[in-house]
């Protein structure tokens, strides 16, 4: 009886996989994403590789530190959502390619 996987094929498909996902990796790193909270009073900016860059704050909300924590706190959630949007997008793209079974990937 024959093996159905070719392995020397299925490594070289590995290897090509691995650099495409670094590529993507390093593509969603550089990419800075801006979250916002209170109609732009606060932004935060990160990357794809889910970093803060930097966080702006509009002078009309530094005395009240309620408003401006709860503010950064969306900001930053927004600012995060939008970077691990960009890295799933990336994988999505990539993983479309792949013989991968119905219901084994998300």
């Amino acid at each position: 009886m024959s093996n159905p996987f070719d392995m020397p094929g299925l490594g070289g498909l590995m290897a090509g996989f691995q650099q495409q996902m670094q590529s993507i990796k390093a593509q969603a790193a550089a990419t800075v994403v801006v979250g916002e909270a209170g109609g732009g009073l606060v932004k935060v900016h990160a990357t794809g590789g889910l970093t803060i860059e930097r966080v702006e704050i509009d002078a009309s909300v530094a005395d009240d530190t309620e408003m401006l924590e709860d503010l950064l706190v969306v900001a930053t959630n927004d600012a995060l959502r939008k970077a691990q949007e960009i890295s799933q997008q990336g994988m999505s793209g990539l993983l479309a390619g792949l013989p991968i079974p119905p219901g084994l990937m998300p």
